[in-house]
């Protein structure tokens, strides 16, 4: 029996000497920073690396500051033209360093920050945002809109956590909604291509005019440089008879001269009955 309990007494020792070893030290990951509780008070917040602490007295609790992402899904709103609609959003939050210590004062830990803090602002931000806006604003404006969301979001946020960005991953209206806008833009587009055509057919019958005005103003000017062309000949054609008209008056044996140079000496073969004889006087 004295054995037996040696025995028991010797395990029970290195069972106490293994959990005192074992629980004297700790390491920290460098994504994390360690919340050092003394009996379950908050000590102090521990930097990455190997530490040691008391066993059964002190304790660690590791909170991550890496950035994370959460994602709210199927979140309901109404556009300011009552439209209603389901969003899909998702947020890269994290925890900064020097704020350790009052997530875990007020939070505990991440997962409670992101349901008691994140998660209760986020629907009602989204939906105010949706709020300001039309059906077609919202999807025309997407990037204002997100940037609308953003700025809501991280407004309503106060406490230990930085808001890295925000997303708004899907706006998915009611399918009788989705129909009219679809007949929408496509009547748009029809419009637009007409008025492209009507803009086409513009330019070609202005193109036809400029033809048709350029042509009449060669034919007017081809007109004016014959009539020019005519009367410059009618001017040249009576300043000859005119030069002729004077050398006849100054001179009277003009025209017999000009018999008597166009006459080739041979009297008519053929002469009518009782005709004269064409007479010419020349010397």
């Amino acid at each position: 029996m004295k054995r037996t309990i040696g025995f028991a007494l010797s395990g029970l020792l290195s069972v106490v000497l293994l959990c005192v070893f074992f629980g004297s030290w700790y390491t920290v990951d460098e994504t994390e920073r360690g919340v050092l509780l003394r009996n379950g008070a908050f000590v102090e917040v521990v930097e990455p690396g190997l530490h040691f602490k008391t066993p059964f007295i002190n304790s660690i609790k590791n909170i991550s500051v890496q950035s994370q992402a959460s994602r709210f899904s199927k979140l309901q709103a109404y556009s300011k033209d009552q439209q209603t609609a389901v969003l899909d959003v998702s947020i890269s939050w994290h925890v900064a360093p020097t704020d350790v210590g009052l997530v875990y004062k007020q939070f505990v830990d991440n997962q409670s920050l992101l349901d008691r803090l994140i998660a209760r602002q986020v629907p009602q931000s989204v939906e105010n945002t949706f709020g300001q806006y039309t059906a077609v604003e919202a999807v025309q404006n997407r990037v204002r809109f997100v940037a609308d969301v953003s700025k809501a979001i991280k407004d309503s946020i106060h406490g230990p956590v930085v808001i890295d960005s925000v997303q708004v991953e899907n706006i998915d209206f009611s399918d009788d909604y989705e129909k009219s806008i679809s007949l929408r833009m496509k009547a748009e587009v029809e419009v637009k291509t007409r008025e492209q055509q009507l803009k086409t057919e513009q330019v070609q019958a202005q193109i036809r005019v400029t033809q048709a005005q350029a042509e009449a103003d060669s034919k007017v000017a081809q007109a004016k440089a014959d009539a020019e062309a005519t009367r410059l000949r009618g001017n040249a054609d009576a300043d000859a008879i005119q030069a002729k008209a004077k050398a006849l008056a100054s001179n009277q044996n003009l025209v017999e001269l000009t018999k008597a140079e166009r006459w080739n000496g041979v009297l008519p073969t053929t002469m009518l009955p009782n005709s004269a004889l064409p007479f010419i006087e020349a010397k």
